[in-house]
């Protein structure tokens, strides 16, 4: 196409000018003539292999995602083999890619260097095809060697060593990359290369023509500008917009005003900016998203991104700092920031660590769930009171680190608390929002009564009121208490609920004991025997003297004493808040 494009250009000038035009019109033919076999070279050789590179790039990402889907497949309780053979066949299938890529980009390499009617920098190609097969036959076999141990240790469902392989294989995938970025690199510079000797090369064929046809006058003079400056701006247009994508400005485009080699290389790169403007989206909308499970969750299953959502058994967990707004009386803007945000990061591991996504932060409370597809169904419950559990126990850790934030000590904050409310029912769950963000969270009873728990800890003065929902389903991990039966606003139904008391066999003599004593003054309280509960209450205090629980139920023993309830009263209390 540009040969014959320009071809007619040159050939008009000749006409035009007649004999005078026509030294210059072969010298100006082999001029282009060379430049075009430059920009053949260029479009088909050079373009294609930085391509090529690339997709190595983008394979070896796609890799490891299908390796830690096979390892999430594998850990799943039961496995899903199904699931892990199809991304085994995927990560098979993308090796072989890989290897099929590498060739080609050395197979255009080394046609650049074969061909020597091209001013190339063979040298510097050289070294390029020698390092890209020493990452084909060095570099990925160790990282084939460490992929397959991990695939053995899958196998064998070696969870601990499988660990340890999957770190290895990052490290080899990470530093295979690296060496692909700066074989890239140099490639690239070797283009940029190129693209300045066809320049050189234009600039001379415009010069020699320039001065051939000056005896021509000045039409042969505009009609030769007229050519080469076409090319050139061109080239300038191609060179600008590539220094442009590379400071990072992903809106250039550039004008494609013609059909020849020129045009189909600034085709060629509006393509390119293309591809990383929609690479820039996807990552805008995983922006969207806080919780990195709930976007691998999205790419795994882009059906969660519909909008009529899904009803699963979940487990949702409110945890507010008490007393906060008597607590933060006093403080200065900035101190309280720094507080909130420590407390925020020290509660919010825990959530994590045992699997949570944290939904939301209301102010000084966290929102978090538990539940498919991001925990099996069987562990959700068990995983949501662990976390609530090892927040309690980061109380201390806030308590301590307080006076270091605000660089003064005897502040109300030092004695903040906790107070969490965990409940396990039905929700609603799915992608919520506007066309702008969207959200995927957890809507629906459960939600409700988990909020609610948390609130009624500041009857009980407990630090935890958990439902007996998900008391059942942890499955006798924790030492528990019944507190009461109660009715929560919004609902007609009466719900027990739960304390936790720590993790099962690691009670104090003390403990147990007030937990009986209760225990025993909770079943005479709801049979009216209100002497026999007084004991037992008072008895449960001796043991722990602080005991929340004991304190509330005793105060409404005495009460209930003074003033009997009605004969259809069920033992049940009635929460408005």
């Amino acid at each position: 196409m540009i040969k014959q494009s320009i071809r007619r250009r040159i050939v008009a000038i000749a006409v035009a000018l007649v004999i005078l035009m026509v030294a210059t019109s072969a010298l100006s033919m082999v001029m282009v003539e060379r430049v075009g076999h430059l920009l053949d070279e260029l479009t088909a050789r050079y373009i294609p292999a930085n391509a090529h590179l690339t997709r190595i790039n983008n394979l070896s990402l796609e890799r490891a995602i299908a390796l830690r889907r096979m390892v999430i497949a594998k850990m799943q309780e039961p496995p899903d083999e199904m699931g892990y053979k199809a991304r085994k066949e995927l990560y098979d299938a993308k090796d072989a890619e890989v290897d099929s890529e590498a060739q080609a980009a050395r197979k255009l390499i080394n046609a650049i260097i074969d061909d020597t009617g091209t001013p190339s920098d063979n040298a510097a190609l050289a070294r390029i095809d020698s390092r890209i097969d020493t990452l084909i036959s060095d570099t990925r076999r160790d990282l084939r060697q460490a992929s397959g141990a991990l695939i053995s240790e899958l196998d064998a469902r070696d969870f601990a060593a499988v660990r340890r392989s999957l770190a290895q294989a990052d490290y080899l995938r990470d530093e295979l990359d690296q060496k692909i970025d700066a074989v890239r690199t140099d490639m690239v510079k070797v283009s940029y290369g190129a693209i300045a000797t066809i320049r050189s090369e234009q600039n001379q064929a415009v010069l020699i023509s320039a001065i051939v046809t000056a005896l021509a006058a000045i039409v042969g003079l505009i009609f030769a500008n007229l050519v080469s400056g076409g090319i050139i701006r061109s080239v300038r247009q191609l060179l600008a917009g590539t220094r442009a994508v590379e400071a990072g400005n992903l809106d250039q485009s550039i004008d494609v005003t013609t059909e020849d080699e020129i045009g189909q290389l600034a085709a060629g790169f509006n393509r390119m900016v293309l591809q990383l403007r929609d690479n820039e989206r996807v990552r805008e909308t995983f922006g969207k998203y806080i919780d990195p499970r709930v976007v691998e969750g999205l790419i795994n299953n882009p059906t969660l991104t519909a909008a009529e959502g899904q009803r699963r058994v979940m487990t949702v967990l409110f945890c507010d700092l008490k007393g906060f707004t008597s607590l933060s009386e006093g403080m200065t803007p900035q101190g309280l920031v720094k507080v909130m945000n420590r407390y925020l990061s020290i509660m919010s591991e825990p959530i994590r660590t045992h699997r949570g996504i944290i939904d939301k932060y209301i102010g000084d409370g966290i929102m978090a769930y538990w539940g498919p597809p991001f925990v099996g169904e069987a562990d959700h419950a068990r995983f949501a009171c662990l976390a609530a559990m090892e927040m309690i126990e980061r109380i201390a850790t806030l308590r301590r680190e307080i006076p270091e934030l605000l660089g003064v000590r005897g502040t109300p904050m030092e004695n903040c608390d906790l107070r969490i409310g965990v409940a396990t029912g039905e929700a609603l769950v799915g992608s919520i929002g506007s066309d702008v963000m969207m959200s995927y969270t957890v809507m629906g009873d459960v939600v409700n009564l988990a909020s609610r728990l948390e609130g009624a800890n500041k009857l009980y003065g407990t630090r935890n009121l958990v439902s007996e929902r998900t008391i059942t389903a942890t499955g006798g991990t924790f030492e528990v208490r019944e507190v009461d039966r109660i009715v929560v606003a919004g609902h007609t139904h009466s719900e027990v609920v739960f304390e936790m008391l720590g993790s099962k066999g690691e009670l104090t003599p003390q403990q147990v004991s007030s937990r009986d004593r209760y225990l025993e003054g909770l079943a005479a309280y709801r049979e009216r025997r209100w002497d026999d509960a007084l004991r037992a209450l008072n008895a449960s205090l001796e043991a722990m003297p602080d005991d929340g629980p004991s304190l509330a139920l005793l105060q409404r023993v005495e009460s209930l004493k003074a003033n009997p309830p009605s004969q259809d009263w069920d033992g049940s209390w009635h929460i408005e808040k």
